[in-house]
């Protein structure tokens, strides 16, 4: 990823220019009665009278970077508690009222984000002495999309709103039964029936109606969202989104991941395949791959619905649903028992009552409708994990008020899930009874259940964002972009369409993130990296206790060492903050397939006599035309079989 290099003019006048700056600043010092909209308005004056030279006025003077950067931390604050406090009334009560008050707010957000975007060019911080400084100058020097000129920005807006509409709007009829939506309707289909069929039409209307209709919108977001890039010193779309990460090599390192997890993914793959060829037959495809409409998810991301086709052992469940209801637990008591759990840690928390941080450093909720189930349990302590990131960081610069990068807050929400749903934990707060913790076919279940959520999400979470890469950064023609995306789904997931494919479809926008230009790969990685920083603190709480068994609650040690990693916020690198807790800079999946050994080595003796992999031929999924037909035997790929 490579940036624009700015132009340094090291002519007097900019010399001289930064020294009036810093007397208007001295002035302003001494009157007690400095603020940002005088001291902007005074380096604009002094840039206009430089106007003619190659670059306006650049700043060199340290000391009047940083009484600039603390009126705009401050000015920033209150931006932020605004947009976020009007956002909170318009998502608590949806009236036309809030969603107006909503709409001005975030255009007057918008607006003094790009005038301090503009102010922050003035300043040559390339050789500041204070790297935090420095660090909040380079990260305000990014602005995004909003770098366009106003018109092609409210062309931007409008796209993606046309986009998100469409999607969040699209009905179908399945046999007698019309209006049905996404949510509950389409998903409870998919979740719990098995009529190979009537699957198949789901997933084949969701996506006529919902992507067929935003291609060419698509190509259009692409085509500003590469020139928002440019206005922003990146080459195409892609290194724009890639900036947040800090990493060069960010693209060779997922992959890498991927890499080492790849082997026990097509294990995990062959062994529901096994199942679904019991179930299915012969309507299970030679290739090797697994239809995308019968795994229980409309884009094959979970596989956690079709655990009663897969599990190891039927009947045997660590869901304690049926105990939380039994003990009369409500909403307000989870919320306690999830704050018990940070109390152990030795971490102060509040509660109030979905993860929003009000930027003023006192008023942080969660906005959850509650119901009494084990998944709710573990959601809480999920959004508490979000958080408890929010108060550990809540005294940092602005700029820093986010995760070291955007996969941190969900792996730290993630962490905190992987011991309390442990037997050990469920048994110590008296859901479970106690002699579940030694029952290894419960074990084996509960893995089975996660992995089919966990590790079945990989690829797809990988590919999401390498396929819009490729088409941002024109790797791949956009007259292509069905193909490309069921190229991905094929080669990394072995997930096969039920009906064949063309160019007149966008399945890709059958996702929500695509139309509503949101990226992926945080998850991806959060879901590597939340396993590092369990076994990193199960070294420290339960050193001699199984990975999969560890349950960090009462090790005020760990609670400790997560503490200061989460203090950081985004002060420093990601790989800075990571060695904090795990000791390495270097994201690792080995934790995780330590976490799941147990579940492959089950799996490996189901396997004696399945084919681990998939082949498949492109044409037998996609229709490219006559013209393209002899193109489209070479651009048939295979995925490698261990």
């Amino acid at each position: 990823m490579r940036r624009r290099r700015r132009k340094k003019m090291m002519m007097p006048i900019v010399r001289l220019s930064s020294t009036i700056i810093s007397l208007i600043i001295w002035y302003y010092g001494i009157v007690s009665f400095v603020t940002l909209d005088h001291l902007i308005g005074s380096i604009h004056a002094v840039s206009s009278e430089t106007k003619h030279h190659q670059n306006c006025a650049t700043i060199f003077d340290e000391k009047v970077a940083k009484i600039f950067i603390e009126q705009v931390n401050e000015k920033l604050e209150k931006l932020n508690y605004e947009i976020v406090e009007t956002s909170w009334r318009f998502n608590t009560d949806i009236t036309e009222e809030n969603q107006e008050a909503l709409l001005e707010a975030t255009s007057r957000f918008n607006r003094e984000q790009k005038n301090i975007w503009r102010q922050i060019g003035l300043f040559d911080y390339s050789n500041f002495t204070d790297p935090l400084l420095r660090r909040q100058f380079q990260k305000l020097s990014v602005l995004g999309v909003a770098a366009l000129d106003e018109n092609e920005s409210q062309k931007f807006t409008n796209i993606t709103t046309e986009m998100e509409k469409i999607y969040s709007s699209t009905t179908v009829c399945i046999a007698d039964k019309c209006n049905l939506e996404l949510d509950p309707d389409l998903t409870t289909i998919l979740a719990k029936s098995r009529d190979f069929d009537h699957l198949k039409n789901v997933w084949h209307q969701w996506r006529n109606e919902s992507a067929r209709p935003i291609r060419d919108l698509y190509k259009e977001y692409i085509a500003l969202g590469n020139k928002a890039a440019k206005l922003n010193g990146f080459r195409t779309l892609d290194d724009l989104w890639l900036f947040p990460w800090e990493t060069p090599d960010f693209k060779h390192q997922i992959l890498e991941l991927w890499n080492q997890i790849e082997p026990y993914y097509k294990k995990l793959h062959a062994y529901v395949r096994l199942r679904l060829r019991k179930y299915y037959g012969e309507r299970m495809p030679k290739d090797g791959t697994i239809p995308a409409h019968i795994l229980g998810n409309m884009w094959a991301q979970s596989w956690s619905n079709i655990f009663d086709l897969v599990a190891p052992y039927p009947g045997k469940s660590l869901d304690v649903t049926e105990t939380l209801k039994e003990q009369n637990y409500t909403a307000l008591e989870m919320f306690k028992l999830s704050e018990q759990f940070f109390t152990d840690l030795d971490r102060k928390v509040v509660c109030h009552a979905s993860a929003w941080d009000f930027y003023n450093r006192k008023d942080f909720r969660i906005k959850m409708c509650t119901s009494i189930t084990m998944q709710e349990l573990i959601t809480i302590h999920h959004e508490m994990g979000h958080i408890q990131y929010y108060l550990q960081y809540k005294d940092q610069p602005i700029t820093f008020r986010e995760g070291a990068n955007p996969g941190f807050h969900e792996a730290v929400g993630d962490l905190l899930a992987l011991s309390v749903s442990t037997p050990e934990h469920l048994t110590k707060i008296r859901l479970l009874a106690e002699d579940s913790i030694c029952d290894e076919k419960l074990t084996l279940n509960y893995q089975m259940h996660m992995a089919l959520d966990k590790i079945a999400f990989l690829p797809f979470a990988y590919l999401m964002d390498a396929y819009r890469w490729d088409l941002f950064s024109g790797k791949v023609s956009l007259d292509r972009m069905n193909e490309h995306w069921w190229w991905y789904r094929l080669q990394f997931q072995g997930i096969s369409p039920p009906n064949k494919r063309s160019e007149e479809d966008f399945d890709a926008g059958a996702k929500y993130h695509i139309p509503a230009s949101v990226e992926y790969i945080r998850y991806f990685v959060s879901f590597i990296i939340q396993f590092q920083f369990h076994k990193a603190l199960c070294e420290i709480a339960q050193p001699d206790v199984p990975l999969y068994r560890c349950d960090i609650d009462g090790s005020v040690e760990s609670g400790k060492r997560l503490a200061e990693m989460l203090a950081l916020g985004s002060s420093v690198k990601w790989p800075t903050a990571m060695k904090l807790i795990t000791g390495s800079e270097k994201m690792s999946a080995a934790p995780l397939i330590e976490y799941f050994q147990p579940l492959f080595d089950y799996i490996d003796e189901q396997l004696c006599n399945e084919t681990i992999g998939w082949n498949f031929d492109l044409n037998d999924y996609f229709d490219f035309g006559d013209a393209l037909g002899k193109q489209a035997e070479k651009l048939s790929h295979q995925a490698a079989t261990i």
